[in-house]
Protein backbone atom coordinates (compact mmCIF):
# COMPACT_ATOMS: atom_id res chain seq x y z
CA UNK A 1 0.00 0.00 0.00
CA UNK A 2 1.29 3.13 -0.75
CA UNK A 3 2.24 5.75 1.62
CA UNK A 4 0.13 9.01 1.21
CA UNK A 5 1.78 12.15 3.09
CA UNK A 6 0.18 14.75 1.35
CA UNK A 7 -3.76 16.16 1.56
CA UNK A 8 -4.85 17.88 -1.74
CA UNK A 9 -8.10 18.90 -0.67
CA UNK A 10 -6.53 21.70 2.54
CA UNK A 11 -4.12 22.96 0.03
CA UNK A 12 -6.79 23.54 -2.48
CA UNK A 13 -8.54 25.56 0.02
CA UNK A 14 -5.96 27.79 1.29
CA UNK A 15 -4.50 28.11 -2.32
CA UNK A 16 -7.83 29.61 -3.43
CA UNK A 17 -8.39 31.49 -0.42
CA UNK A 18 -5.33 33.54 -0.55
CA UNK A 19 -5.56 34.13 -4.75
CA UNK A 20 -9.36 35.28 -3.63
CA UNK A 21 -7.75 37.35 -1.15
CA UNK A 22 -5.93 39.29 -3.86
CA UNK A 23 -8.63 39.58 -6.46
CA UNK A 24 -10.45 41.36 -3.75
CA UNK A 25 -8.03 44.35 -3.75
CA UNK A 26 -8.01 45.08 -7.84
CA UNK A 27 -10.17 45.37 -11.13
CA UNK A 28 -7.90 42.08 -12.29
CA UNK A 29 -5.77 39.72 -11.51
CA UNK A 30 -3.10 38.47 -14.12
CA UNK A 31 -1.89 34.89 -12.52
CA UNK A 32 1.11 33.31 -14.06
CA UNK A 33 1.52 29.61 -13.88
CA UNK A 34 4.86 28.36 -13.17
CA UNK A 35 4.99 24.10 -14.14
CA UNK A 36 2.43 22.23 -15.68
CA UNK A 37 -0.99 23.12 -15.22
CA UNK A 38 -2.77 19.39 -16.30
CA UNK A 39 -0.64 16.41 -15.48
CA UNK A 40 1.51 17.58 -12.86
CA UNK A 41 3.48 14.35 -12.26
CA UNK A 42 6.33 15.52 -10.86
CA UNK A 43 4.70 16.80 -8.12
CA UNK A 44 2.50 13.68 -7.54
CA UNK A 45 5.71 12.02 -7.30
CA UNK A 46 7.12 14.26 -4.68
CA UNK A 47 3.68 14.93 -2.49
CA UNK A 48 2.30 11.13 -2.45
CA UNK A 49 -0.93 12.37 -2.39
CA UNK A 50 -1.39 15.25 -4.46
CA UNK A 51 -3.44 15.15 -7.01
CA UNK A 52 -1.71 15.84 -10.44
CA UNK A 53 -4.72 17.58 -11.70
CA UNK A 54 -5.22 19.47 -8.60
CA UNK A 55 -4.45 23.33 -9.96
CA UNK A 56 -7.11 22.47 -12.65
CA UNK A 57 -9.46 21.47 -10.36
CA UNK A 58 -9.26 24.56 -8.09
CA UNK A 59 -9.49 26.55 -11.28
CA UNK A 60 -12.31 24.81 -12.42
CA UNK A 61 -13.83 25.99 -8.35
CA UNK A 62 -13.29 29.17 -9.95
CA UNK A 63 -14.32 29.31 -13.40
CA UNK A 64 -16.91 31.92 -13.31
CA UNK A 65 -14.52 34.36 -12.63
CA UNK A 66 -11.74 32.92 -14.54
CA UNK A 67 -10.59 32.92 -18.24
CA UNK A 68 -7.43 31.27 -19.90
CA UNK A 69 -4.93 33.05 -22.35
CA UNK A 70 -2.18 30.53 -23.88
CA UNK A 71 1.58 31.63 -25.00
CA UNK A 72 3.65 29.84 -26.84
CA UNK A 73 7.01 31.23 -27.79
CA UNK A 74 7.47 31.25 -32.07
CA UNK A 75 10.55 29.51 -32.22
CA UNK A 76 9.27 26.52 -30.34
CA UNK A 77 6.60 25.94 -32.90
CA UNK A 78 9.18 26.61 -35.71
CA UNK A 79 11.80 24.40 -34.53
CA UNK A 80 9.27 22.17 -33.75
CA UNK A 81 10.41 21.87 -29.94
CA UNK A 82 8.79 18.39 -28.00
CA UNK A 83 7.57 18.40 -24.84
CA UNK A 84 9.27 15.23 -23.21
CA UNK A 85 7.08 13.88 -20.40
CA UNK A 86 4.15 13.39 -23.46
CA UNK A 87 6.33 13.22 -26.50
CA UNK A 88 4.51 16.09 -28.42
CA UNK A 89 5.91 19.06 -29.75
CA UNK A 90 4.38 22.25 -28.21
CA UNK A 91 2.05 23.34 -31.24
CA UNK A 92 0.27 20.32 -30.51
CA UNK A 93 0.09 20.30 -26.94
CA UNK A 94 -1.16 24.01 -27.33
CA UNK A 95 -4.09 22.14 -29.14
CA UNK A 96 -4.20 19.33 -25.88
CA UNK A 97 -4.50 22.07 -23.94
CA UNK A 98 -7.33 23.99 -24.96
CA UNK A 99 -9.19 21.04 -25.19
CA UNK A 100 -8.63 20.32 -21.51
CA UNK A 101 -9.39 23.18 -20.22
CA UNK A 102 -12.96 23.16 -22.12
CA UNK A 103 -13.27 19.78 -20.28
CA UNK A 104 -13.26 21.90 -17.42
CA UNK A 105 -15.62 24.69 -18.58
CA UNK A 106 -13.06 27.31 -18.14
CA UNK A 107 -13.06 29.25 -21.22
CA UNK A 108 -9.73 29.71 -23.13
CA UNK A 109 -9.55 33.41 -24.49
CA UNK A 110 -6.72 33.04 -26.94
CA UNK A 111 -3.74 31.86 -27.87
CA UNK A 112 -0.64 34.01 -28.15
CA UNK A 113 2.21 34.10 -30.03
CA UNK A 114 5.04 35.49 -28.41
CA UNK A 115 8.53 37.06 -29.99
CA UNK A 116 6.96 36.33 -32.97
CA UNK A 117 8.80 36.65 -36.69
CA UNK A 118 6.46 35.59 -39.27
CA UNK A 119 7.97 32.20 -39.25
CA UNK A 120 6.13 30.13 -41.64
CA UNK A 121 5.34 26.97 -39.84
CA UNK A 122 3.97 29.53 -37.21
CA UNK A 123 2.12 31.01 -40.07
CA UNK A 124 0.55 27.65 -40.76
CA UNK A 125 -0.07 26.79 -37.12
CA UNK A 126 -1.75 30.01 -36.66
CA UNK A 127 -4.32 29.63 -39.38
CA UNK A 128 -5.20 26.07 -38.09
CA UNK A 129 -6.32 28.14 -34.96
CA UNK A 130 -8.29 30.42 -36.15
CA UNK A 131 -10.22 28.46 -38.54
CA UNK A 132 -11.16 26.54 -35.55
CA UNK A 133 -12.52 29.16 -34.02
CA UNK A 134 -9.45 30.18 -31.68
CA UNK A 135 -8.42 33.93 -31.42
CA UNK A 136 -4.62 34.28 -31.99
CA UNK A 137 -2.58 37.30 -31.16
CA UNK A 138 0.78 37.93 -31.90
CA UNK A 139 4.20 39.79 -29.93
CA UNK A 140 6.91 41.04 -31.03
CA UNK A 141 10.53 40.83 -29.27
CA UNK A 142 11.01 43.87 -27.39
CA UNK A 143 14.79 44.99 -27.57
CA UNK A 144 16.41 44.79 -24.13
CA UNK A 145 13.90 42.96 -22.08
CA UNK A 146 13.53 42.94 -19.83
CA UNK A 147 16.49 45.11 -18.47
CA UNK A 148 15.83 48.19 -20.30
CA UNK A 149 13.13 49.91 -18.89
CA UNK A 150 12.91 53.12 -20.83
CA UNK A 151 12.12 50.88 -24.12
CA UNK A 152 9.94 48.97 -22.43
CA UNK A 153 7.52 51.57 -21.55
CA UNK A 154 8.18 53.86 -24.48
CA UNK A 155 6.49 53.43 -28.16
CA UNK A 156 8.78 50.25 -29.01
CA UNK A 157 7.93 48.51 -25.81
CA UNK A 158 4.45 47.24 -24.79
CA UNK A 159 2.33 50.01 -26.37
CA UNK A 160 3.54 48.15 -29.85
CA UNK A 161 2.34 44.67 -28.64
CA UNK A 162 -1.35 43.57 -28.71
CA UNK A 163 -3.66 44.13 -26.16
CA UNK A 164 -5.43 41.63 -24.98
CA UNK A 165 -9.23 41.93 -24.68
CA UNK A 166 -10.73 39.89 -21.30
CA UNK A 167 -13.68 39.70 -19.36
CA UNK A 168 -12.98 37.95 -16.16
CA UNK A 169 -11.45 39.20 -12.83
CA UNK A 170 -8.98 36.34 -13.26
CA UNK A 171 -7.05 35.77 -16.38
CA UNK A 172 -4.70 32.60 -15.77
CA UNK A 173 -1.64 33.05 -18.53
CA UNK A 174 0.03 29.95 -19.30
CA UNK A 175 2.22 27.87 -21.73
CA UNK A 176 3.59 24.80 -23.40
CA UNK A 177 6.82 24.88 -21.14
CA UNK A 178 9.42 27.26 -19.91
CA UNK A 179 10.18 30.37 -22.00
CA UNK A 180 6.68 30.83 -23.46
CA UNK A 181 6.87 34.35 -22.16
CA UNK A 182 3.84 34.06 -19.84
CA UNK A 183 5.20 36.94 -17.46
CA UNK A 184 5.84 39.59 -20.04
CA UNK A 185 2.69 39.09 -21.10
CA UNK A 186 0.97 39.50 -17.97
CA UNK A 187 3.15 42.60 -18.09
CA UNK A 188 1.68 43.48 -21.12
CA UNK A 189 -1.24 43.46 -20.14
CA UNK A 190 -0.96 45.29 -16.99
CA UNK A 191 -0.06 48.57 -19.27
CA UNK A 192 -2.69 48.12 -21.30
CA UNK A 193 -5.01 47.59 -18.15
CA UNK A 194 -3.51 50.87 -16.83
CA UNK A 195 -3.64 53.08 -19.47
CA UNK A 196 -7.33 52.20 -19.63
CA UNK A 197 -8.09 53.08 -16.65
CA UNK A 198 -7.91 49.94 -14.64
CA UNK A 199 -6.42 48.57 -11.54
CA UNK A 200 -4.35 45.30 -11.94
CA UNK A 201 -1.67 43.30 -10.47
CA UNK A 202 0.29 40.24 -11.53
CA UNK A 203 1.03 37.47 -9.11
CA UNK A 204 2.68 34.02 -9.96
CA UNK A 205 0.73 30.59 -8.58
CA UNK A 206 3.65 28.66 -8.03
CA UNK A 207 4.63 24.88 -6.70
CA UNK A 208 8.09 24.36 -6.28
CA UNK A 209 10.96 25.16 -4.91
CA UNK A 210 8.36 25.92 -1.60
CA UNK A 211 9.14 28.83 0.21
CA UNK A 212 8.36 27.58 3.62
CA UNK A 213 10.78 24.39 3.42
CA UNK A 214 14.11 24.46 3.74
CA UNK A 215 17.11 25.31 1.42
CA UNK A 216 17.75 21.62 0.93
CA UNK A 217 14.57 19.87 2.03
CA UNK A 218 14.34 16.83 -0.83
CA UNK A 219 11.68 18.29 -2.38
CA UNK A 220 13.40 21.69 -3.42
CA UNK A 221 16.49 19.57 -4.24
CA UNK A 222 13.74 17.70 -6.78
CA UNK A 223 12.88 21.02 -8.07
CA UNK A 224 16.17 21.35 -8.94
CA UNK A 225 16.92 18.30 -10.66
CA UNK A 226 13.53 18.22 -12.35
CA UNK A 227 14.89 21.95 -13.57
CA UNK A 228 18.81 21.05 -14.30
CA UNK A 229 18.24 21.78 -17.71
CA UNK A 230 17.32 25.22 -17.37
CA UNK A 231 20.31 26.08 -14.96
CA UNK A 232 17.25 26.59 -11.82
CA UNK A 233 19.19 27.05 -8.58
CA UNK A 234 17.66 27.47 -5.87
CA UNK A 235 18.43 30.07 -2.66
CA UNK A 236 17.55 32.07 0.20
CA UNK A 237 15.12 35.09 -0.87
CA UNK A 238 17.62 38.06 0.53
CA UNK A 239 14.66 40.35 -0.05
CA UNK A 240 12.19 38.50 1.96
CA UNK A 241 14.62 38.07 4.46
CA UNK A 242 15.28 41.55 4.57
CA UNK A 243 11.59 43.08 4.51
CA UNK A 244 10.21 40.90 6.81
CA UNK A 245 12.90 38.56 9.00
CA UNK A 246 11.69 35.71 7.68
CA UNK A 247 13.96 32.74 6.08
CA UNK A 248 12.39 32.14 2.31
CA UNK A 249 13.41 29.79 -0.68
CA UNK A 250 13.19 31.05 -4.13
CA UNK A 251 15.91 30.25 -7.08
CA UNK A 252 17.77 32.27 -9.33
CA UNK A 253 15.63 33.60 -12.11
CA UNK A 254 13.03 34.92 -9.93
CA UNK A 255 15.62 36.30 -7.49
CA UNK A 256 17.55 37.78 -10.56
CA UNK A 257 14.08 39.26 -12.24
CA UNK A 258 12.52 40.29 -9.00
CA UNK A 259 13.88 44.48 -9.39
CA UNK A 260 13.70 44.72 -12.92
CA UNK A 261 9.77 43.36 -12.76
CA UNK A 262 9.18 45.33 -9.42
CA UNK A 263 10.39 48.46 -11.41
CA UNK A 264 8.34 47.94 -14.76
CA UNK A 265 5.16 47.36 -12.23
CA UNK A 266 6.15 50.58 -10.63
CA UNK A 267 6.27 52.03 -13.70
CA UNK A 268 3.10 50.87 -15.12
CA UNK A 269 1.00 51.55 -11.48
CA UNK A 270 2.49 54.56 -11.06
CA UNK A 271 2.79 53.94 -7.35
CA UNK A 272 5.49 52.03 -4.88
CA UNK A 273 5.14 48.50 -5.76
CA UNK A 274 3.56 45.97 -2.27
CA UNK A 275 5.74 43.31 -3.47
CA UNK A 276 8.58 43.15 -1.16
CA UNK A 277 10.39 40.50 -2.59
CA UNK A 278 10.31 37.71 -4.87
CA UNK A 279 8.23 34.95 -2.72
CA UNK A 280 5.78 37.92 -2.24
CA UNK A 281 4.53 37.81 -5.63
CA UNK A 282 4.34 33.98 -5.58
CA UNK A 283 0.94 32.00 -4.56
CA UNK A 284 2.17 28.99 -2.55
CA UNK A 285 0.58 27.12 0.17
CA UNK A 286 1.76 24.09 -0.56
CA UNK A 287 3.08 23.39 2.75
CA UNK A 288 0.09 23.39 4.19
CA UNK A 289 -0.97 20.07 2.87
CA UNK A 290 2.27 18.38 4.15
CA UNK A 291 0.71 15.85 6.18
CA UNK A 292 3.82 13.44 6.80
CA UNK A 293 7.48 15.06 5.88
CA UNK A 294 9.27 11.82 6.06
CA UNK A 295 7.02 9.94 3.49
CA UNK A 296 7.61 13.42 1.14
CA UNK A 297 11.03 13.14 1.93
CA UNK A 298 11.64 9.68 0.82
CA UNK A 299 9.63 10.25 -2.57
CA UNK A 300 11.26 13.41 -3.42
CA UNK A 301 14.74 11.51 -3.11
CA UNK A 302 13.45 8.54 -5.81
CA UNK A 303 12.62 11.58 -7.95
CA UNK A 304 16.04 12.94 -7.63
CA UNK A 305 17.59 9.37 -9.00
CA UNK A 306 14.74 9.09 -11.54
CA UNK A 307 15.88 12.53 -12.70
CA UNK A 308 19.97 11.37 -13.05
CA UNK A 309 18.53 8.64 -15.49
CA UNK A 310 16.88 11.14 -17.33
CA UNK A 311 19.61 13.50 -17.69
CA UNK A 312 22.24 10.64 -18.30
CA UNK A 313 19.54 9.51 -20.83
CA UNK A 314 19.26 12.72 -22.36
CA UNK A 315 23.16 12.96 -22.69
CA UNK A 316 23.55 9.74 -24.97
CA UNK A 317 21.23 10.81 -27.31
CA UNK A 318 22.69 13.91 -27.37
CA UNK A 319 20.08 16.72 -26.01
CA UNK A 320 21.62 17.60 -22.36
CA UNK A 321 25.04 19.31 -22.52
CA UNK A 322 28.13 18.10 -20.37
CA UNK A 323 27.08 21.25 -17.96
CA UNK A 324 23.57 19.45 -17.31
CA UNK A 325 25.46 16.22 -16.65
CA UNK A 326 27.71 17.22 -14.14
CA UNK A 327 25.01 19.58 -12.32
CA UNK A 328 22.62 16.22 -12.10
CA UNK A 329 25.70 14.30 -10.52
CA UNK A 330 26.34 16.90 -8.09
CA UNK A 331 22.79 16.94 -6.96
CA UNK A 332 23.26 13.16 -7.20
CA UNK A 333 26.62 12.96 -4.59
CA UNK A 334 25.21 16.16 -2.69
CA UNK A 335 21.85 14.18 -1.60
CA UNK A 336 23.90 11.31 -0.75
CA UNK A 337 22.11 9.03 -3.06
CA UNK A 338 23.22 6.25 -5.47
CA UNK A 339 21.06 5.11 -8.48
CA UNK A 340 21.01 1.28 -6.65
CA UNK A 341 19.06 3.09 -4.24
CA UNK A 342 15.79 2.90 -6.52
CA UNK A 343 14.94 -0.68 -5.84
CA UNK A 344 14.18 -2.03 -9.68
CA UNK A 345 17.39 -1.03 -10.75
CA UNK A 346 19.87 -3.13 -9.27
CA UNK A 347 17.05 -5.91 -10.01
CA UNK A 348 17.34 -5.83 -13.42
CA UNK A 349 20.81 -5.29 -13.66
CA UNK A 350 21.55 -8.63 -11.62
CA UNK A 351 19.06 -10.23 -13.91
CA UNK A 352 20.81 -8.83 -17.11
CA UNK A 353 23.56 -9.86 -16.28
CA UNK A 354 22.34 -13.75 -15.12
CA UNK A 355 21.09 -13.89 -18.70
CA UNK A 356 24.14 -12.72 -20.09
CA UNK A 357 26.01 -15.70 -18.19
CA UNK A 358 23.53 -18.04 -19.25
CA UNK A 359 23.14 -17.40 -23.09
CA UNK A 360 27.29 -16.44 -23.19
CA UNK A 361 26.33 -12.87 -24.84
CA UNK A 362 29.39 -10.44 -25.31
CA UNK A 363 26.57 -7.43 -23.97
CA UNK A 364 24.43 -6.78 -21.13
CA UNK A 365 20.88 -8.06 -22.07
CA UNK A 366 18.17 -6.44 -22.36
CA UNK A 367 16.10 -6.47 -19.02
CA UNK A 368 13.24 -4.90 -17.15
CA UNK A 369 12.64 -4.76 -13.65
CA UNK A 370 9.13 -3.83 -12.04
CA UNK A 371 8.10 -2.85 -8.72
CA UNK A 372 4.57 -3.07 -8.28
CA UNK A 373 2.88 -1.24 -5.40
CA UNK A 374 2.69 -4.14 -3.58
CA UNK A 375 6.58 -4.07 -3.52
CA UNK A 376 6.94 -7.76 -5.33
CA UNK A 377 9.58 -7.22 -8.47
CA UNK A 378 9.04 -8.79 -11.68
CA UNK A 379 11.30 -9.46 -14.54
CA UNK A 380 11.26 -9.73 -18.18
CA UNK A 381 13.99 -10.09 -20.87
CA UNK A 382 13.99 -9.64 -24.74
CA UNK A 383 13.04 -12.91 -26.38
CA UNK A 384 12.76 -13.87 -30.27
CA UNK A 385 8.98 -13.06 -29.73
CA UNK A 386 8.79 -10.02 -27.09
CA UNK A 387 11.08 -7.40 -25.97
CA UNK A 388 11.91 -6.42 -22.04
CA UNK A 389 9.11 -3.97 -21.52
CA UNK A 390 6.20 -6.71 -23.28
CA UNK A 391 7.86 -9.25 -21.29
CA UNK A 392 7.68 -7.78 -17.85
CA UNK A 393 4.22 -6.65 -18.20
CA UNK A 394 2.96 -9.88 -19.01
CA UNK A 395 4.87 -11.24 -16.00
CA UNK A 396 3.53 -8.65 -13.95
CA UNK A 397 0.00 -8.97 -14.37
CA UNK A 398 0.31 -12.85 -14.24
CA UNK A 399 2.10 -12.46 -11.00
CA UNK A 400 -1.05 -9.88 -9.75
CA UNK A 401 -3.43 -12.36 -10.91
CA UNK A 402 -1.59 -15.42 -9.43
CA UNK A 403 -1.16 -16.87 -12.71
CA UNK A 404 1.65 -19.70 -13.18
CA UNK A 405 4.46 -18.60 -14.43
CA UNK A 406 4.42 -21.32 -17.30
CA UNK A 407 0.93 -20.97 -18.87
CA UNK A 408 0.88 -19.27 -21.62
CA UNK A 409 -1.82 -15.91 -22.19
CA UNK A 410 -1.25 -15.74 -25.54
CA UNK A 411 -0.80 -18.85 -27.74
CA UNK A 412 2.84 -18.88 -29.80
CA UNK A 413 0.75 -19.39 -32.92
CA UNK A 414 -1.34 -15.56 -32.27
CA UNK A 415 2.15 -13.71 -31.49
CA UNK A 416 3.73 -15.78 -34.77
CA UNK A 417 1.24 -14.39 -36.93
CA UNK A 418 1.51 -10.89 -35.17
CA UNK A 419 5.37 -10.84 -36.16
CA UNK A 420 4.44 -12.62 -39.91
CA UNK A 421 2.51 -9.15 -40.29
CA UNK A 422 5.12 -6.81 -39.28
CA UNK A 423 7.63 -8.35 -41.30
CA UNK A 424 6.17 -9.98 -44.06
CA UNK A 425 3.48 -6.80 -45.23
CA UNK A 426 4.45 -3.80 -43.16
CA UNK A 427 8.33 -4.69 -44.28
CA UNK A 428 9.12 -4.16 -40.39
CA UNK A 429 12.85 -5.40 -39.25
CA UNK A 430 11.80 -5.35 -35.80
CA UNK A 431 10.28 -8.75 -35.48
CA UNK A 432 10.03 -8.62 -31.98
CA UNK A 433 6.42 -7.74 -30.20
CA UNK A 434 6.10 -4.12 -28.07
CA UNK A 435 4.52 -3.11 -25.47
CA UNK A 436 1.79 -1.74 -27.10
CA UNK A 437 1.21 -4.78 -29.92
CA UNK A 438 0.90 -7.08 -26.91
CA UNK A 439 -1.13 -5.40 -25.22
CA UNK A 440 -3.32 -4.77 -28.23
CA UNK A 441 -3.27 -8.80 -28.32
CA UNK A 442 -3.88 -9.58 -25.08
CA UNK A 443 -7.15 -7.37 -25.17
CA UNK A 444 -8.43 -9.25 -28.40
CA UNK A 445 -7.24 -12.84 -26.60
CA UNK A 446 -9.24 -11.75 -23.06
CA UNK A 447 -12.35 -12.03 -25.28
CA UNK A 448 -12.21 -15.78 -25.70
CA UNK A 449 -9.60 -16.73 -23.28
CA UNK A 450 -11.01 -16.76 -19.52
CA UNK A 451 -6.91 -16.82 -18.20
CA UNK A 452 -6.21 -14.25 -20.31
CA UNK A 453 -9.07 -12.03 -19.25
CA UNK A 454 -8.41 -12.49 -15.87
CA UNK A 455 -4.65 -10.97 -16.59
CA UNK A 456 -6.11 -8.24 -18.40
CA UNK A 457 -8.13 -6.95 -15.67
CA UNK A 458 -4.77 -6.85 -13.36
CA UNK A 459 -3.57 -3.69 -16.06
CA UNK A 460 -4.96 -1.04 -13.74
CA UNK A 461 -2.71 -2.40 -10.80
CA UNK A 462 0.51 -1.09 -12.85
CA UNK A 463 -0.48 2.27 -11.98
CA UNK A 464 2.84 3.94 -10.43
CA UNK A 465 4.47 0.84 -10.18
CA UNK A 466 8.70 1.44 -10.48
CA UNK A 467 10.28 0.25 -13.52
CA UNK A 468 13.69 -0.05 -15.14
CA UNK A 469 15.37 -0.74 -18.13
CA UNK A 470 18.82 -2.00 -19.09
CA UNK A 471 18.52 -0.50 -22.43
CA UNK A 472 17.00 3.16 -23.26
CA UNK A 473 13.42 2.08 -24.44
CA UNK A 474 11.78 3.14 -28.36
CA UNK A 475 9.57 6.24 -27.81
CA UNK A 476 6.73 3.68 -28.57
CA UNK A 477 7.13 1.79 -25.80
CA UNK A 478 8.46 4.84 -23.30
CA UNK A 479 4.74 5.98 -24.34
CA UNK A 480 2.89 2.87 -23.40
CA UNK A 481 4.39 2.15 -19.94
CA UNK A 482 3.58 6.20 -19.41
CA UNK A 483 -0.26 5.33 -20.40
CA UNK A 484 -0.41 2.47 -17.71
CA UNK A 485 0.82 4.58 -15.48
CA UNK A 486 4.43 3.16 -14.54
CA UNK A 487 7.51 5.50 -13.71
CA UNK A 488 10.28 4.41 -16.03
CA UNK A 489 14.40 4.99 -16.05
CA UNK A 490 16.81 3.32 -18.10
CA UNK A 491 20.65 2.74 -18.63
CA UNK A 492 22.29 4.65 -20.87
CA UNK A 493 22.96 2.24 -23.61
CA UNK A 494 21.36 1.46 -26.55
CA UNK A 495 20.21 -2.12 -27.18
CA UNK A 496 22.21 -2.53 -30.82
CA UNK A 497 24.37 -1.13 -32.46
CA UNK A 498 22.00 0.45 -35.99
CA UNK A 499 22.22 3.89 -35.68
CA UNK A 500 18.93 3.76 -37.21
CA UNK A 501 16.55 1.90 -35.08
CA UNK A 502 18.29 3.59 -31.91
Amino acid sequence: MKKIGFDTDKYLKEQSSYILELVDTVDKLYLEFGGKLIGDKHAKRVLPGFDEDAKMKLLATLKDQTEIIICVYAGDIENAKVRGDYGITYDRDVLRLIDEYRAYGIPVNSVLITRYQDQHNVKIFMSKLERNGIQVYTHRSIEGYPTNVETIMGEDGFARNDYIPTTKPIVMVTGPGAGSGKLATCLNQLYHEYARGRVANYAKFETFPVWNLPLKHPVNIAYEAATVDLKDVNMLDNYHYEAYGEVAVNYNRDMEMFPVIRRIIEKISGKESTYQSPTDMGVNRIKSGITDDDVVIEASRQEIIRRAFHVENDYKIGTADDETLRRIQVILEESDLKKEDRIPVKAARDYALKVQERLGAANLQAVMAIELPNGEIITGRTTPLMDASAAAIVNSIKALANIADEIDLLAPMILETIQTLKTDELNSKVPTLSANELLIALAISAVTNPTASVAYSKLGLLKEAQAHSTVIMNHENEQTLRMLGIDLTNDPVYPTDNLYYN
